[in-house]
């Protein structure tokens, strides 16, 4: 039998043993003596060296001692190994973290420049057809250049694919053309205000062309939006039938873009992202509705023009070009927010957007807002809030 010691006390990583003075023998004997001194003899296979107890079996507790400690060497090299990775993975959350904040005040910052100089162009030149070509024009020489440069890829489409592309881009101009129709009629907030019924339209359209139903709880939280909405109407100073007609065929045409880019489910090449997409959505637009600008209401936009009406033609360029360049910026980095976010949270995004454009453009254009119409537009985009977030509270389904 071996000893307590040989078995439960011998360590894996022990210092080499001491040479063994002459003793006794284990099954013959552990040294031999030669003239010229004493040499040891090697241990049997299977034996091994105890400082203690002479040649002793292998103990299987010690084998296992052994193998607890290599595991150990491997777990603490591979996790020494992995620390640099792991930081490396926590900066580049950080980075990403930091650009989709600053992607987010961008897109804020470039819609308030936009409806604010809009704004301002249309108080004095009162030709939403004009206005809107221009933005247009400025967007589609935008694409152009980001194409030929190659900041942008440039896209391999078919002729099939524009034709399919072709209905968007009627209702993209719509929805544009009408919302400048608004925003000349009205003010900024109170356009923005009946635009917050965008949701309403969208479950609207979509139960009738595509027959998605909404849920319950969904069908509730147009309650607010609706009633908000109304509520702000019968109080808002600056109303018109004109401008109130006006967002609304707005929502109605933007939301049909949506539902019809699902119907048709446009087949994309690799090159032919949302921003690309957009880009050739903007290019056709301003094909589409410049003759109608030159059957309409002509030129209005030339010097010859804006200097007979009597306005300063560098204060007019400038904030139309700032204008449309806002125009396009905005719509762009919207969708590059939407390349990194879930549809819910851009939603989300969209709905603060609306209530810090209202309330800049009531705060720059010291717009009279009475506490009922603030408590209306309040109702109405706490109602899209909701919107925003039972919408993506998909129905149980139902057990076999």
């Amino acid at each position: 039998m071996q000893s307590a010691a040989a078995v439960g006390l011998v360590r894996p990583c022990a210092a080499r043993a001491r040479p063994l003075a002459a003793g006794p023998s284990h099954r013959g004997g552990a040294v031999a003596v030669a003239a010229g001194g004493i040499r040891p003899v090697l241990p049997p296979r299977g034996l091994r060296l105890s400082a203690r107890a002479g040649l002793v079996p292998a103990s299987p507790l010690e084998e296992e001692e052994k193998r607890r400690c290599r595991a150990e060497r491997d777990v603490a090299a591979a996790a020494s190994a992995a620390a640099p990775g792991a930081g490396e993975e926590a900066g580049g959350g950080l980075m990403k973290t930091l650009q989709l904040g600053a992607l987010f005040g961008l897109w804020y910052l470039f819609n308030i420049y936009f409806n604010i100089y809009n704004k301002q162009v249309l108080k004095v030149l009162p030709y939403p057809i004009n206005i809107t070509t221009v933005q247009f024009a400025v967007g589609t020489t935008i694409a152009l250049f980001m194409w030929i440069t190659g900041i942008l890829k440039r896209p391999k489409i078919s002729g099939a694919q524009l034709l399919a592309i072709l209905p968007l881009a009627i209702v993209h101009t719509m929805g544009n053309l009408f919302t400048n129709m608004s925003l000349g009629k009205v003010a900024v907030s109170f356009t923005h205000t009946i635009k917050a019924m965008e949701p309403f339209f969208s479950v609207l359209l979509s139960a009738i062309f595509l027959g998605e139903l909404p849920t319950p709880w969904v069908v509730l939280s147009l309650l607010p939006i609706v009633g908000g909405v109304a509520l702000a109407s019968l109080t808002e100073a600056s109303f018109n039938w004109a401008g109130f007609w006006s967002a609304m065929a707005s929502n109605v045409t933007f939301q049909s873009r949506n539902v019809l880019s699902k119907k048709l489910m446009v087949k994309k090449e690799e090159s032919l992202d949302n921003i690309n997409l957009f880009s050739i959505i903007t290019v056709m637009s301003f094909f589409l509705l410049a003759p109608i600008t030159l059957l309409t209401e002509g030129v209005k936009v030339s010097p010859a023009v804006l200097q007979s009406a009597g306005l300063n033609l560098k204060q007019v360029y400038t904030r139309s070009l700032i204008a449309a360049f806002c125009f396009h910026a905005y719509q762009q980095v919207s969708y590059m927010i939407l390349a990194r976010v879930s549809p819910v949270t851009h939603s989300v995004g969209n709905c603060v957007k609306r209530v810090v454009v209202i309330v800049t453009s009531v705060l720059f254009f010291r717009t009279p807002v009475s506490p009922v119409n603030s408590l209306g537009t309040g109702v109405a985009l706490a109602g899209v809030f909701l919107y925003s977030q039972l919408k993506r509270l998909k129905p149980k389904a139902k057990a076999t």
